[in-house]
C-alpha cells in the first residue's frame, strides 16, 4: 500500500500515535526503499495489515499515509517498503531523507480483511502489481517461518506484474524462494524486458491466470494487491474462471488527492 488506504477496516479508536525508531534502510529498487522500524509498545500484527504514518512540518502541517507491513509477524520489527511517488508528500521524504536513528510517527496495526493466517490450509495464490507485492511478501515470509510439514500444506504461487525487471521489489529474495522450491514465482513485465527474457511480457490477462492459478476446484485462498485497474481486472477474471468471490480478497492502492 503506497500513499493510500486499501480495503480495510477503520482505525480502531484504541490505536495511538507513537514514535518508532528507524533501525535500517535498504534500497530495494531505484524507486523503492525498505525501512525497518523498532516500535515501542508494538502488540504484533497479522500478515497483510498496514500502519498509518504521519509527518509533521515545523509549521504544523501534517501529512498522513498508510503503508503495508512487509515483515512477518514473528520478526519483532516492523518493515515498511515505500515506493517513491514524485508528486507524493510523504514517500519522497521516506525514500530520500530518512536515515537510521531517525524517528517517525505511526499507529497500527490496522486491517482485518486482507490478512492471511497459517491455519488457512490449502493453496495460496498471490497476485501483485508493482508495490502491491508488499503485504503479500509478509504472507510469504510468514509461511517461510513455518516448519516443513506446515509449509507442505500451504503450497504457494505468486504472479507478480512489474514494469521492468529492475522494478521487481524483493527480487533476490523471491529468486531464493523459487530456487528453494518454497514458492512458485511467475513474473510478467509490462514494459521493457531484458535480452533473452523468456517469461511473460504483457499485462495480466485471462490466459495468464488460467496458466498460473490453481483451478477453482482446488479452492485456493487468493490475495490480489496493486493498482485499482489491475485488482479489478484480476478479481473479475478469477470469478469468471469459477473462483468463489468470497475466496478472492483484494486490496488496491493509488495516489491520494
Amino acid at each position: 500500500m503506497n500513499e493510500a488506504i486499501g480495503e480495510s477496516v477503520a482505525t480502531p479508536p484504541r490505536l495511538e500515535w507513537q514514535v518508532a525508531s528507524v533501525v535500517s534502510v535498504t534500497q530495494e529498487t531505484p524507486r523503492a526503499r525498505t525501512l525497518v522500524l523498532a516500535v515501542p509498545r508494538w502488540a504484533g500484527h497479522r500478515a497483510g495489515q498496514h500502519v498509518d504514518l504521519r509527518l509533521v512540518a515545523e509549521d504544523g502541517y501534517q501529512a498522513q499515509r498508510s503503508y503495508s507491513i512487509a515483515s512477518a509477524p514473528a520478526d519483532g520489527m516492523v518493515a515498511l517498503t515505500v515506493e517513491r511517488l514524485d508528486d507524493g508528500e510523504v514517500s519522497p521524504y521516506l525514500c530520500d531523507v530518512v536515515q537510521p536513528g531517525d524517528g517517525v510517527e505511526l499507529r497500527g496495526p490496522i486491517g482485518g480483511y486482507f490478512v492471511w493466517e497459517p491455519a488457512q490450509r490449502g493453496p495460496l495464490f498471490l497476485v501483485a502489481g508493482g508495490s502491491g507485492i508488499v503485504p503479500l511478501m509478509a504472507m510469504l515470509r510468514q509461511r517461510g517461518r513455518a516448519d516443513v510439514a506446515a509449509r507442505a500444506q500451504v503450497p504457494v504461487r505468486l504472479l507478480y506484474s512489474a514494469r521492468t525487471l529492475d522494478d521487481v521489489i524483493y527480487r533476490a529474495e523471491l529468486e531464493q524462494l523459487a530456487d528453494a522450491s518454497q514458492a512458485e514465482v511467475v513474473l510478467t513485465l509490462t514494459r521493457q524486458a531484458p535480452p533473452g527474457w523468456s517469461g511473460y511480457h504483457r499485462r495480466v490477462d485471462r490466459t495468464m491466470l488460467e496458466a498460473v492459478s490453481w483451478p477453482s476446484s482446488d479452492e485456493p485462498n487468493v490475495y490480489v494487491c496493486g493498482p485499482t485497474s489491475l485488482v479489478e481486472s484480476v478479481a473479475t477474471l478469477l470469478v469468471e474462471l469459477g473462483h468463489a468471490a468470497s475466496r478472492v480478497r483484494t486490496e488496491r492502492f493509488g495516489p491520494t488527492g
